[in-house]
């Protein structure tokens, strides 16, 4: 028998040629559209193919769920629309509370966690199917006997940032088939080989619920207390100005501040207690480490015999680690501090260690884990 898999397909052209690549293997193929939003009435089951057009370069809109009908249909496999728009509420709701707390979040991670890959666990137990598939630009490997994932083969492309949180029992289930491939074009040269339309679409850009990228919109559509105005400081506590909400800020943020100090300054600490926004010059960015929670561990962490673990002390272990997104990774010593908790010692201190991002931590070309940073801390206030 074929082995069976779902296919998260999006709508877009990376999700369509995972799908293809596997039933080209000889997988039995099932794609599944994840609805995480509203779209009104003019989206149905039946009338999908019918849905309005969208300019948006977001995810998850109609035209993405009638092009991902197409794809399925153009592929011949089995089509699925599993609707998610109450647990995406709960994403969106962790994503104005983060901002209330003066975080700046990531929610793409938390939606591949509990929604994306969440979902699709759970609709492929319930029908018995072994694998689950996405169009993530990451591999999964064997690392020292246990599956891990690895950063894609793509340079430029690779995602496995977003994929820390994922359970590490979940691993030897998930299919990452572009993440095998060399670049972006050979996906598309493959799209446009199998006749699909998506084969130019354009990759989205921005969080799929804040697709004009205004986040202060969405803030404002719930009253949230994110843009209560309040004070700019400097490092030294002066009063240097107003702002008309502390959400509107990040760290590290150097544009739309308004402050005229002769020299660039930049937003360096958020207060949500006070609305207090400090603005600092480029080196009080820096920081020599941060803390994080919330920490994932998908495979056993490497220890050397001369760490403190060997000595009854915590686990620690040197990694590069990236603090954001499209960091490109820096050197430093991890600490397990606690079952969810780690420390992180930069070799070279970092700017713009930011509240509510994710820290993920890889050794050996092998996703180790993560977490979400705390607080950035230095020399005279680390444990380390």
């Amino acid at each position: 028998m074929r082995k069976k898999v779902l296919v998260a397909v999006s709508g877009g052209v990376d999700s369509a040629v995972a799908a293809a690549l596997l039933l080209k293997e000889g997988f039995d193929v099932t794609a599944v559209f994840l609805c995480l939003q509203q779209f009104g009435p003019k989206l149905t089951a039946e009338g999908m193919e019918h849905a309005i057009e969208s300019n948006s370069r977001s995810c998850c809109t109609p035209q993405d769920a009638a092009d991902a009908r197409r794809i399925a249909a153009k592929l011949g496999v089995k089509f699925i629309s599993l609707s998610a728009t109450k647990d995406f509420e709960t994403i969106i709701k962790s994503f104005i509370d983060d901002y209330e707390k003066g975080r700046t979040p990531n929610p793409c991670v938390r939606c591949n966690e509990k929604i994306k890959f969440g979902k699709l666990f759970e609709l492929a137990d319930s029908l018995g199917v072994q694998y689950v598939a996405t169009g993530h630009y990451a591999r999964i490997i064997d690392y020292k006997g246990q599956h891990a994932i690895a950063p894609a083969l793509a340079p430029g492309k690779d995602q496995s940032y977003v994929l820390f949180s994922i359970p590490r029992e979940k691993l030897d289930r998930i299919i990452f088939p572009v993440g095998r491939l060399k670049n972006k074009q050979a996906v598309r040269d493959i799209a446009k080989e199998l006749g699909l339309e998506v084969h130019d679409k354009p990759d989205s850009q921005d969080i799929c619920f804040v697709p004009d990228g205004d986040y202060a919109k969405l803030l404002e559509a719930h009253n949230s207390s994110a843009l209560r105005a309040g004070n700019f400081i400097d490092t030294s506590g002066k009063i240097v100005g107003k702002h008309d909400g502390y959400g509107r800020f990040t760290i590290g943020q150097r544009r739309g501040t308004g402050i005229a100090a002769g020299h660039p300054v930049y937003v360096t600490d958020i207060n949500p207690k006070t609305a207090d926004v400090t603005i600092g010059e480029k080196n009080d960015l820096l920081a020599d480490g941060l803390t994080a929670d919330g920490a994932n561990w998908q495979v056993d962490v490497p220890v050397s015999p001369d760490s403190r673990a060997s000595r009854g002390g915590p686990t620690e272990f040197e990694a590069m680690v990236k603090i954001r997104y499209n960091h490109r990774g820096a050197a430093a010593k991890v600490i397990i501090t606690g079952e969810n908790t780690f420390e992180v010692r930069f070799d070279k201190p970092l700017e713009a260690v930011t509240p509510g991002q994710a820290v993920v931590v890889y050794s050996e070309d092998c996703l180790l884990g993560g977490g979400w940073i705390k607080e950035k801390c230095n020399s005279s206030t680390s444990s380390l």
